[in-house]
């Protein structure tokens, strides 16, 4: 086994870490949204390096550990630590699976965890979505309370957990990110019936998420419109789409197959 050492991201290292995260870059797209583009959140970016100064391993420790590793990486990665911030760890199952195994005994019991979830991606020629489908478009910043309300309703399904208490301003992430164009609704007269955005993206992917049908819109078929027609847009602009999804989760997962996305990996959630 090969020694690892763990080191801040600097500017010298990033063609390579780049380079190390684009083997795979629907697992990884958002750590390289976070070196790319992430601003102050930067300096919460590290690379494993091993003696010959290869990059064998990415990760993020912010509110949330984002995990990009070769095994030989994991023990550096576990030596920096829990942030007391920490709200939960993700990744490729397989490591976070063997990294949470290194820091498990020193580190507060997980709140829950999302064991399996697969990893889809879809791209134009794959898409199988009509072309006349539902009245989508971007969400407006007068709309940010009623994105807000079912963003929180999704998450509060998805982790167990309210946002509006764990995310200072929740509501202000919501209106930045409206007013940088990456939330989506569909109208039905009148109403917003379907809600989506896109979190982190690359030359390569951009991913989907906060993906949410009302429950008194649900069995009609918005949600296969509007996200078939979301999809053809965004495709215009970017060659794939990806998302993840809870494997009990068999309503949404059927609903992304219809559309053609396939299975491109696996991920792991623990929540604290």
């Amino acid at each position: 086994m090969s020694h690892c050492s763990s080191k801040p991201l600097t500017a010298a290292h990033l063609p390579r870490a780049l380079e190390y995260l684009s083997r795979s870059p629907y697992e990884h797209v958002l750590l390289t949204y976070l070196a790319l583009e992430g601003g102050t959140m930067r300096r919460d970016l590290y690379v494993a390096l091993d003696e010959h100064e290869r990059v064998c391993g990415v990760a993020f420790f912010g509110r949330q550990t984002v995990l990009a590793a070769e095994p030989d990486a994991l023990p550096a990665f576990a030596a920096l630590g829990t942030r007391a911030a920490e709200r939960a760890i993700v990744g490729p199952r397989e490591t976070v699976c063997a990294y949470w195994e290194l820091i498990r005994d020193t580190h507060a019991p997980p709140r829950l965890v999302r064991e399996r979830q697969p990893l889809m991606a879809v791209d134009t020629p794959s898409i199988n979505a009509p072309h006349d489908g539902a009245l989508v478009r971007r969400a407006r910043e007068d709309e940010w309370a009623i994105v807000a309300q079912n963003s929180a309703a999704m998450i509060a399904g998805e982790i167990e957990s309210d946002p509006r208490l764990e995310i200072g301003d929740f509501g202000f992430g919501i209106r930045r990110m409206i007013r940088l164009g990456l939330w989506w609704v569909a109208e039905n007269d009148g109403d917003l019936s379907f809600f989506c955005n896109v979190g982190a993206w690359s030359t390569e992917t951009a991913q989907l998420q906060g993906i949410w049908t009302p429950p008194r819109f649900r069995r009609r078929g918005i949600a296969t419109a509007a996200l078939g027609a979301i999809c053809r847009t965004l495709l215009c602009m970017v060659p794939t789409l990806s998302l993840y999804v809870n494997d009990f989760n068999a309503p949404a997962r059927a609903l992304y197959r219809r559309l053609g996305f396939q299975d491109v990996g696996e991920l792991q959630t623990i929540f604290f």
